[in-house]
């Protein structure tokens, strides 16, 4: 038994839920509630306790075991619920190894002089002679005592040693204090202070904890306005948004993040009572940023950059951020809309929110789609007397970001906008197009080869009986005997990992075949057959594996193995090297034999081929579908228990059991297609 099985068979699901969520109650063989993710009337929210998972089936959309809840619920990653449910369930973790507890103490004595460093520079600011900078900051920021220290907003002294002295004094090196960033080595090895008469803003993770600084210039003739600390162990500019420790609850309830440039800019959104708004860090907004926040809190993404020529340019560099992703097929389709806010009279979000905190709201529903707006920035320099070559040079430049949609009703209406606009044909517009579109062939599933393995992975994914059929959730209840199928059932999303785990840009190929069977109808591509993640997938630590993955995948720093090797701890990396174990008798053991032939290959590293006619991507794809089947029988009997309850309630319960109705519906449209594609 695995240390998640153990801590789960010790934690009742049910019972860790209704210590935060006291309205759960019975409700046939479940149980269910308003969901605590969001605001709703009619209770969506699902537990099941015979397989000890919850979801919801209201906007939130999202399900999982008692770690995923308990992630989601206290904002912890993996490694945070494993630690404190283990400590609950009295399961004793493994041991870190000596070098792995070295890494990890460093790390924490790291942020705990990034803590340290923040309280220094607050003193500094509450001293008498920094009487200037706190009338600054009232006066001329309008900000308020209480802001100030909510945000731990400090002073550096225009000392070369005021830092290195402090941090000196609580026992750190000279060598942890430059690779912290709160100080510089120069080529003499000299040793100085980085921040020097600056105002000082922390800069916190998600979590809260202070990973590094932004220094503002307080003397107009100093040769950078903002400096941050470097890339370090604990700070990552690319993979952080500054507010979003204060700012997710906010987010999470409205649905929407408003993403600035600037720290004041937060700060004073925040001041104003509008705390869903967050800044990148650094020129342009990164996927690894856009993933912090989407769609895992917000549906909507709002850039709120500044209106110089600076801001637009970030927003051209952040929308091609986003059209590069889409390009490379990582989910097909970000699942969330994104438009831009254009401050009016030349003003950044800062200005015009000391000047108009009221008119904040209406400013951000107003914000501009993405096509009007490329459309309307890239077409601003033509004249009317402009050639028909300049005016195609600038079709050409925004075909590529109109074509992002995959709903042909948007890019048809989008193209149309952009010939209006430029004074060229339609058919000349839509012609330039479809060049710019790479043909996508139908496919037809091919034949498995003649000696593919026997029944159980060619009828795995088929359920028995009418599709309505109750299914006996007992047979995997913690209580009973694991059902024959169980280990089968597991193999299945231990070769997708595994498989994944040795060449993740084939995770590329399993979301292209979901968004091939979706077609154009964007319910199915939002839903039921939106792409591969880690609620297809029913182990705690599997879950917590994929979603690493896709992090990895999400970044351009460094391989994904390696990524992985630096932010996994101990019991997954142990997950992840039986994984990729090199025995593949070992493994064959582990499926009942099945795929005895192919593992030798199919582990070899850089094949392809397990013999002809074999394909690791074909069987992979097929893989992923027989857990996205299994996936949406299981919220299938689940929303039957909904509807069937709905249909004895109130009007408003009517109401929701109809919606039931119709995602239980669309899982079936779903279903049909994938059948189609595996049979």
């Amino acid at each position: 038994m695995s240390t998640t099985d153990d801590i789960k068979s010790r934690i009742d699901i049910v019972s860790y839920v209704q210590r935060f969520v006291p309205t759960l109650k019975k409700a046939g063989r479940n149980h269910k509630a308003c969901c605590p993710f969001h605001n709703e009337k009619t209770p969506s929210f699902v537990v099941n306790p015979a397989r000890q998972t919850w979801h919801c089936f209201g906007a939130c959309a999202e399900g999982g075991d008692l770690f995923t809840f308990a992630q989601k619920l206290h904002g912890w990653d993996f490694k945070e619920a494993l630690r404190e449910l283990a400590a609950e369930a009295g399961v004793e973790l493994q041991r870190q190894t000596a070098a792995q507890k070295s890494r990890s103490d460093h790390l924490e004595k790291l942020r705990g002089m990034t803590a340290s460093a923040a309280e220094v520079f607050q003193r500094a600011l509450r001293r008498e002679t920094t009487g200037r900078i706190r009338s600054y900051l009232r006066d001329q920021r309008g900000l308020t005592d209480e802001t100030i220290q909510s945000f731990q907003i400090g002073y550096a002294p225009d000392i070369w040693d005021f830092m290195l002295r402090a941090l000196r004094d609580l026992g750190h090196s000279d060598d942890e204090i430059v690779e912290v960033g709160l100080a510089v080595r120069n080529d003499n090895g000299r040793v100085y202070d980085r921040f020097r008469n600056r105002l000082i803003i922390p800069i916190r993770d998600e979590r809260g904890r202070v990973v590094g600084f932004g220094g503002r210039a307080l003397d107009a003739n100093d040769n950078a306005k903002y400096i941050n600390s470097p890339q370090s162990a604990v700070f990552d500019k690319s993979r952080l948004l500054y507010g979003l420790d204060t700012g997710r609850s906010a987010i999470r309830d409205s649905g929407t993040v408003v993403i600035v440039e600037g720290y004041m800019d937060v700060i004073q959104a925040h001041q104003a009572g509008y705390a869903n708004v967050v800044a990148q860090m650094g020129t342009a907004m990164t996927e690894p940023q856009i993933r912090q926040v989407a769609p895992r809190y917000a549906k909507r993404i709002v850039l709120a950059l500044d209106a110089d020529e600076a801001g637009r340019n970030a927003a051209r560099r952040s929308l091609e951020v986003a059209r590069q992703t889409l390009a490379r097929d990582y989910a097909g389709k970000l699942s969330v809309d994104i438009a831009i806010l254009k401050i009016p009279a030349g003003k950044d979000p800062d200005d015009f929110l000391r000047e108009s905190p009221e008119g904040w709201p209406a400013l951000v529903d107003s914000a501009q789609s993405v096509a009007d707006f490329v459309i309307d920035m890239e077409s601003e320099p033509l004249t009317a007397d402009s050639s028909l070559q300049a005016r195609q040079a600038v079709a050409q430049a925004v075909l590529p970001m109109l074509l992002v949609s995959e709903n042909n009703v948007y890019k048809q209406d989008n193209i149309q906008n952009l010939a209006r606009r430029l004074r060229i044909s339609e058919r000349d517009m839509l012609a330039w197009a479809q060049e710019q579109t790479p043909l996508v062939r139908p496919t037809t599933p091919a034949a498995p080869p003649p000696d593919m393995p026997p029944e159980y992975w060619d009828n795995e994914h088929e359920i028995a009986g009418p599709e309505f059929a109750t299914v006996d959730d007992s047979a995997e209840s913690p209580q009973q005997p694991p059902a024959p199928n169980k280990p089968l059932k597991r193999a299945i999303e231990e070769f997708c990992l595994s498989v994944l785990l040795k060449d993740p840009d084939l995770l590329y190929q399993v979301n292209r075949k979901l968004r091939e069977l979706a077609a154009e109808d964007e319910d199915l591509l939002q839903g039921p057959l939106g792409e591969l993640s880690a609620n297809d997938f029913t182990q705690s630590q599997y879950r917590a594996l994929m979603v690493s993955l896709q992090d990895s995948m999400a970044q351009d720093d460094m391989a994904p193995m390696q990524y992985l090797g630096l932010v996994l701890d101990e019991d997954l990396r142990a997950e992840v090297r039986s994984l990729l174990i090199a025995d593949p008798d070992a493994v064959a053991a582990r499926i009942n034999g099945n795929f005895q032939v192919d593992l030798h290959d199919i582990f070899r590293r850089g094949s392809q081929k397990a013999r002809p006619g074999f394909s690791v991507k074909e069987e992979l794809v097929i893989r992923a579908l027989q857990l996205r089947l299994r996936r949406l029988d299981n919220e299938r009997v689940e929303m039957q228990y909904l509807q069937e309850e709905a249909q004895t309630g109130t009007k408003g319960d009517e109401q929701f059991g109809d919606q039931i109705r119709a995602k239980i519906m669309l899982s079936m449209r779903a279903k049909a297609r994938i059948n189609a594609a595996v049979s």
